[in-house]
Parts: structure tokens; C-alpha cells; sequence
């Protein structure tokens, strides 16, 4: 550890300097000590991993008495776990459950953190293997859970170059998320402390109330023609806007009646996809802008954020952007969970978690590319499966997988029990 921790003293200036690094600095080095002692130590490395620890932190604040503590490496994951901490009441989060940014993994600093924090369990989740912290907990004889761990192959291959260092440092318990990420984790620490759990990511999947509520009209209910079928193209990329102009030019030569939605993933493309998609004929109507009945064949972009969830459950058909170039994907469930049966482009790896059930139940389409993708949102149009009989379909698809939290809480409990309290 010694040359590791070397590494890292000409590194922290340049970190420093850093956008993402700059605010919290003073606590990524412990010059901002964290406010007391906690039993558990919870870290999420950004915003998806820190959903996860809000709900663990939630969940063990209220089912014990223990002192937690979440970090996260970035600001959008401090303000997720900052939200989970203001659902619980305020007695729990001012003595029990603090949150604070991540420490660098300087072998000098994780033994100042461990020294000070006092924990009695680490808690990592996912993939966050930083050898200085694991290093100090070892030192200090603590034992360290991975909950809803994944290690995919070509991390196993360079994690592989030390396998003697993370035999060395391996955690007292994985919990992986499936057999295939159990057996990757187990050729890197051994299969002895292997075993498998169901999802976190499924927990936080809100289950479709089936049905409309009549006394509550929604806005695209009120406002869209009533026999023109509404496609919702949602999530989408800059890097893909081209592809999609194609889509919305092949829906529309097929369907001229058809009232597209175009979601950006981004807000700051607004300007430039209305620009592009209207003409002086028909322009592009923002929906911060609609008062009255939408006509026809028109194109609406959606500049109110945080609706498009909302959106889908209005959509005869769907699209779920970031997919169609290699940028991940985004959550295809919201829209199934909507009641429509989305299309995805090639490229959800950021989504295969989710497994192939929904593609081979065809609650879920995979389209090649563009031209695939149009013609599946049309034939979508044209043969619907009803609304509640997909969401009675993917509540039951959800509820089979859900349970990732409470075997994560039972776990950590477990290796608790004969753990001295902190103080």
C-alpha cells in the first residue's frame, strides 16, 4: 500500500482542479471531519448506486438503532441520499444517519476515516472496490458486505493482473445479482463467500396504479385529438436526433394524423430541436406553451421537466432514446409500467439488469436500428395490447424480482450481531 498511497500525493492538486472534485474537497480529505461515530458505513459511488443506499439507510435507520453513515463521490448522489434522509423523522437523521462525500482512497486518509468513524460493518455496493479503504477496514478488523454486487468481464480481466491483492482484501460476504455476475465475483475472491440476491434496482420500480382516475384528468388527456394515435419518442440524445428526425418522417408519411412527442434527455437542446423539426407551415409546439386542443399530424416537444414518466401513460406507442447509438439506454420500464410497450433501440446495456424476460413476454421490443424502431412503434399503433392487461403483466413481472432491499437489511443485520456498538 505504500506505493499506492505515493500515487497519490502528486494527484490530489490536479483532483483539486477538478469540476466534479472541487466542492466537498475539505471532506474527500477529512479536513471536515464527519459529526460522530456510525456502525454501518454505506457507499454509493454516484446517483444510481446512492438510490440504493437511500433505501438501505431508510430502511436499517427504522428497523434499528444503529448509527449509519452514507458517503457518495458525487453531488448528484449527495443530494439522493440528502432526499432519503429527509424522509425519515428528524430525530433519526440529526443522531443516527449522516451523510457525507466519499474520502479519496489515499491509504493515509481511509485510515483516519476508519479511525474516526469507528464503524462495525462496511456496506459497498455494486462495484465499488477501492483497495485503501479495504485495506484500512482490514487493518482494523472490520468486516465488509457487497449488496447487489455485479462485476462484469472486463473488469473481472483487470482486476485479475492483482489476483493476490484481492484475494488479500476480499469482503467477508458478496451478495451478487445473479449467477452469472456470482460466478465472476467468486473467480475474484473466491466462491466461498458468494451468494446470490434479487435486484435492489427492482425495489424502486413504483408499481402502475391500473386504471384512470376520473377525477383527476391529465394534461395530454385533455388536450390531444381523440382518434390521432400520440407516439412518445422519450430520452433522447443529441447524438441520435438525426435517426430520429427519420423516425418522426417515416410515422408521419405512414400515419399523417399522428401527434409526435419528443422528449431531449437533455433540456438545453430544446431550442435546436424546434428549430430543426418545425417549419413555417406547421411549427413545433413546446408543451409549456399548449392552451388548447392539439391538432393533428403536429409535433410537440416537451420542455416541462421531470413529466415524461407522467407522458407515457397518455402514449399509444413509445420509443426509449439513448439506444439507438452506444450510449446505454434508459429505463424502458416507465413506459411498460404506463402501459405501452416500448421500443429500445440495440444499446440498453446500462438496463440489462432487467434480464430478457420483458423482450421474450413482448412487453418490451428491441428494434436494429431506425427503420426497425418505426415500424415497431407503428405496428404497436395499429395492434395494441391493452393498457391494463401490460400492467397487470409487468406488476407481476416487477413483484417476482422485488425483495433485494430486505435480504440486503437481513444480511447486514446478520454480520451486526456480534459486532461491539460504536462510542
Amino acid at each position: 500500500m505504500g506505493a499506492y498511497d505515493q500515487l497519490w500525493k502528486p494527484a490530489l492538486p490536479a483532483l483539486q482542479r477538478h469540476v466534479k472534485l472541487r466542492e466537498g474537497f475539505a471532506e474527500r480529505l477529512l479536513a471536515r471531519p464527519f459529526r460522530h461515530p456510525a456502525d454501518i458505513w454505506i457507499q454509493a459511488a454516484s446517483a444510481g448506486e446512492s438510490y440504493l443506499a437511500g433505501m438501505l439507510a431508510e430502511r436499517l435507520a427504522n428497523e434499528t438503532d444503529r448509527g449509519i453513515l452514507t458517503t457518495t463521490n458525487t453531488r448528484q448522489g449527495m443530494d439522493i441520499l440528502a432526499a432519503a434522509a429527509k424522509r425519515l423523522p428528524p430525530g433519526l437523521v440529526d443522531g443516527r444517519l449522516q451523510t457525507h462525500y466519499f474520502p479519496f482512497d489515499r491509504p493515509a486518509v481511509m485510515r483516519r476515516a476508519v479511525s474516526s468513524l469507528k464503524p462495525r460493518l462496511m456496506v459497498l455496493l455494486e462495484t465499488e472496490l477501492w483497495p485503501g479503504l479495504l485495506f484500512a477496514l482490514r487493518q482494523a478488523d472490520i468486516p465488509v458486505i457487497m449488496v447487489n454486487a455485479r462485476l462484469r468481464s472486463r473488469s473481472l480481466k483487470a482486476y485479475r493482473l492483482w489476483p493476490a491483492l484481492w484475494r488479500h482484501l476480499a469482503p467477508t460476504r458478496v451478495l451478487a445479482v445473479d449467477p452469472a455476475n456470482a460466478e465472476r465475483l467468486g473467480r475474484l475472491f473466491g466462491p466461498d463467500r458468494i451468494a446470490c440476491m434479487p435486484n435492489m434496482k427492482f425495489d424502486r420500480i413504483p408499481l402502475p396504479a391500473v386504471g384512470r382516475s376520473a377525477t383527476q384528468p391529465r394534461f395530454w388527456t385533455r388536450h390531444l385529438p381523440a382518434t390521432a394515435p400520440f407516439v412518445v419518442l422519450g430520452s433522447i440524445h443529441r447524438a441520435e436526433e438525426t435517426l430520429v428526425y427519420r423516425m418522426i418522417a417515416r410515422l408521419q408519411r405512414h400515419r399523417p394524423d399522428v401527434v409526435v412527442g419528443v422528449f431531449p434527455r437533455h433540456m438545453h437542446r430544446i431550442d435546436a430541436l424546434c428549430r430543426r423539426l418545425g417549419s413555417a407551415k406547421r411549427p413545433v409546439l413546446r408543451r409549456s406553451r399548449i392552451k388548447g386542443p392539439i391538432a393533428r399530424g403536429r409535433i410537440v416537444v416537451g420542455d416541462v421537466f421531470g413529466e415524461l414518466t407522467r407522458t407515457y401513460q397518455d402514449a399509444a406507442a413509445a420509443f426509449v432514446g439513448g439506444s439507438l447509438k452506444p450510449l446505454g439506454g434508459h429505463n424502458f420500464l416507465e413506459p411498460l409500467m404506463g402501459g405501452v410497450a416500448p421500443v429500445t433501440g440495440p444499446h440498453w446495456r446500462a438496463f440489462r439488469w432487467v434480464g430478457t424476460e420483458p423482450f421474450q413476454e413482448r412487453m418490451v421490443h428491441v428494434a436494429a436500428d431506425w427503420r426497425q424502431a418505426a415500424r415497431l412503434l407503428i405496428r404497436t399503433i395499429e395492434n395494441p395490447t391493452p393498457r391494463h392487461i401490460l400492467q397487470r403483466r409487468a406488476t407481476d413481472f416487477i413483484q417476482r424480482h422485488r425483495g433485494g432491499t430486505a435480504r440486503a437489511c437481513r444480511a447486514i443485520r446478520d454480520l451486526l450481531n456480534d459486532q461491539p456498538r460504536s462510542g
